[in-house]
């Protein structure tokens, strides 16, 4: 795969997934515009530009994209990663809560991707990744808030490409299992043996461990490059094989 001559913008691109899909993008040929709250965390280089965003704020997301094209002269890929989680049932989180976390995590897909549009839609490849999750499709323990908002990524990816199709803009999503990042590592330290419960959250998926953030990043970007031309409307599951497979219980 190779996206040679392409210009993307990565949300939340300065660490775990995001700082992965920079990379990725990155050694595929890209340019990479890193939008995130901290870009401390983006990767540096001449082919690297990180800028200061809030996906709840449209002004700053506006001044972003503005730099991304006015750094590289162009926009081709957007990859919506950036997003906050939530933990409790569906009584646990208040309403100021449920207000921040889907607007972050839904409408900064949709305010980010609208901002971006006119110029991807002056692309000849141009491509939008939406990151979602398994919890948009399978009930997981203590994640409604967190779940409700990921299965609305879900539907509104199907929404955009149905949208955008006419205007050739591919739009995707990558539905990730629990990947080791520095976000899970956060949540383990809070528990009161971290270590078994990082065996709990490795063996929920059949592959028996944790998704990497680069397997996320890899599919991130053949979903953005041209390889990916007759893709759109698709979620691409990256879980170890959580969404699909019935496997019988492992012997204890």
């Amino acid at each position: 795969m190779t996206c040679d001559g392409l210009v993307a913008v990565v949300t939340g691109g300065g660490s775990g997934i995001g700082r992965a899909c920079a990379d990725a993008l990155l050694a595929a040929g890209a340019r990479v515009v890193v939008l995130d709250l901290d870009p401390s965390g983006a990767p540096s280089g001449p082919a690297v530009r990180a800028v200061r965003a809030d996906v709840a704020d449209r002004a700053s997301l506006a001044a972003g994209i503005a730099a991304a094209v006015n750094a590289f002269g162009r926009l081709d890929i957007l990859v919506n990663n950036a997003g906050i989680s939530a933990v409790g049932a569906v009584e646990d989180n208040d309403d100021a809560q449920w207000a921040r976390v889907l607007d972050v995590n839904v409408a900064g897909v949709a305010r980010t991707s609208a901002v971006a549009l006119p110029h991807l839609r002056r692309s000849p490849a141009a491509a939008i990744v939406n990151v979602s999750s398994i919890a948009a499709t399978a009930g997981l323990p203590r994640r409604a808030l967190y779940s409700a908002s990921k299965g609305a990524v879900h539907a509104l990816t199907l929404a955009m490409a149905a949208d955008l199709i006419g205007d050739g803009v591919r739009v995707n999503c990558v539905a990730p299992g629990t990947v080791d990042t520095p976000w899970v590592t956060r949540l383990l330290a809070g528990a009161d043996d971290p270590a078994a419960e990082r065996r709990l959250l490795a063996a929920r998926q059949p592959t028996g461990r944790l998704v990497s953030a680069a397997e996320v990043a890899a599919a991130v970007v053949y979903l953005a490059s041209p390889a990916a031309g007759a893709v759109t409307g698709t979620s691409l599951a990256v879980d170890g094989g959580m969404a699909g497979l019935r496997l019988p219980a492992r012997p204890s």
